[in-house]
């Protein structure tokens, strides 16, 4: 599978992926905002999410108080009920997952039980059309590791900007 090679093509290239994210610390913000929105349109018209949920897999997004009151509502729990059966608070004093994968991953097709429903993190990821990237460059760093399409949209970007 393509995904996969894109990952482990990421994995090699942290060190040098570490040095570009150096570079884009200081390039223009504004020019950065267009370039990673410009390759995030470009590599998610190709990208099957549904083939890979890696980041369903392996991580798991913040849980936000509207989240779990608007997830517990959906699953008929308390909110006191679906925090003690799904989610812990992380060293950031966050809620996120117990444990990976999302229990609310379909494992037979990669779909999402709660999609319509799922948290704002998940609706967000992986983040690479937000406004001022420069602000989370760490975090996208991190998902060049995580998510295939990240890995090759920061792929692209060298390309275009070194």
């Amino acid at each position: 599978m393509k995904y996969k090679s894109w990952l482990e093509k990421a994995k090699n290239e942290l060190p040098e992926n570490k040095k570009f994210f150096q570079k884009l610390k200081k390039a223009n913000h504004r020019i950065l905002d267009q370039e990673f929105h410009l390759q995030h349109e470009l590599v998610f018209r190709k990208t099957d999410c549904l083939a890979c949920a890696n980041c369903c897999k392996t991580t798991s997004p913040i849980f936000r108080d509207v989240d779990i009151k608007r997830i517990s509502k959906r699953l008929r729990m308390s909110e006191t009920q679906f925090i003690a059966a799904y989610l812990r608070v992380d060293e950031d004093k966050d809620y996120v997952l117990q444990s990976s994968p999302c229990h609310f991953l379909n494992l037979s097709d990669n779909t999402c039980f709660i999609y319509e429903d799922r948290p704002l993190a998940c609706r967000e990821y992986p983040h690479t059309d937000r406004k001022n990237m420069y602000q989370i460059l760490n975090l996208t760093l991190k998902n060049t590791e995580i998510c295939p399409g990240v890995s090759q949209i920061v792929a692209n970007l060298k390309t275009k900007m070194q």
